[in-house]
C-alpha cells in the first residue's frame, strides 16, 4: 500500500498519556475522539470534584456542578486559547458552574470544608504563635483537626472574593498567576485579597481564643 493511501494510525494510550493537557485538548478538538476527552478529564476528575465539594458544601450540588463542568469543557473546547494553560481555564469553568448552582440554591451556604490539613502540632497555641512558629502558614496551621470546625465557620463568614482565593490558593494549590486567570483579576488583587483574608482570620482567631476575663 502506498504512503498516499495508507490510513493514519490512531495514537496509542501510552502515546497520549505523554501529551500535555493542552496538546491532548488540541487533539480532541481536531479528531473528536471521545477517548482523548475522557483521558484529559480523568486527570482532573478527583481534583475538580474535591474543589467543588469544598466550594459549595453540598454533595448533590457539587455533583451537578461537576457534570456541568465536563459538559462545558466539551462545548467550549473550540474556544480554548492555545496560548493559555488548560488547568486555570478548567478551574474558571468549574468556578462558574459552582456559582450558577449556588444561584439556583440560594439557601445553601457557600463553603463547607470536609477535609482540612493537619499540620499543627501546638493545638492550644494562639494564632500569633502559629504565625511565627514551625508551621508553614497561618491558614494551614489553624486548619488542624482540632480547629477544623472553627475554620469552616470562619472562612464561610468571609466575603466571596476572599473565600475564592483561599479555596484556590491554599486548598487547591494554584499559583497566584493561575488563580488570577481563574477569577479574571490581576495577580496583585489575588495577593491583596489573600492578605486581607489571612489578616481577618488572624483577628477572628485571637478574638475567639482570647482568655476569659476574671
Amino acid at each position: 500500500m502506498s504512503s498516499t493511501t495508507a490510513s493514519v494510525r490512531p495514537a496509542s494510550v501510552t502515546e497520549t498519556e505523554e501529551l500535555s493537557d493542552e496538546a491532548l485538548l488540541a487533539a480532541y478538538r481536531k479528531t473528536g475522539d471521545r477517548s482523548l476527552f475522557n483521558q484529559l478529564m480523568g486527570r482532573y476528575q478527583r481534583e475538580i470534584y474535591s474543589y467543588l465539594r469544598r466550594y459549595i458544601g453540598s454533595t448533590e450540588m457539587a455533583e451537578d456542578a461537576f457534570q456541568g463542568t465536563f459538559l462545558q469543557v466539551h462545548l467550549k473546547c473550540q474556544q480554548f486559547d492555545s496560548s493559555r494553560r488548560f488547568r486555570p481555564w478548567l478551574y474558571a469553568i468549574a468556578t462558574n458552574q459552582a456559582i450558577d448552582v449556588q444561584r439556583r440554591n440560594k439557601r445553601h451556604r457557600m463553603v463547607s470544608l470536609d477535609r482540612t490539613p493537619n499540620d499543627c502540632e501546638q493545638r492550644n497555641a494562639s494564632w500569633a504563635e502559629k504565625l511565627v512558629g514551625g508551621t508553614p502558614d497561618p491558614v494551614v496551621a489553624a486548619s488542624s483537626q482540632e480547629n477544623g470546625d472553627w475554620m469552616k465557620e470562619s472562612i464561610s463568614s468571609l466575603g466571596q472574593p476572599m473565600q475564592q482565593v483561599i479555596q484556590l490558593v491554599y486548598y487547591q494549590g494554584l499559583k497566584y498567576r493561575e488563580a488570577a486567570e481563574v477569577l479574571g483579576i490581576p495577580v496583585g488583587t489575588v495577593k491583596s485579597r489573600l492578605h486581607a483574608a489571612v489578616q481577618r482570620l488572624g483577628v477572628m482567631w485571637e478574638e475567639s481564643h482570647a482568655a476569659p476575663r476574671e
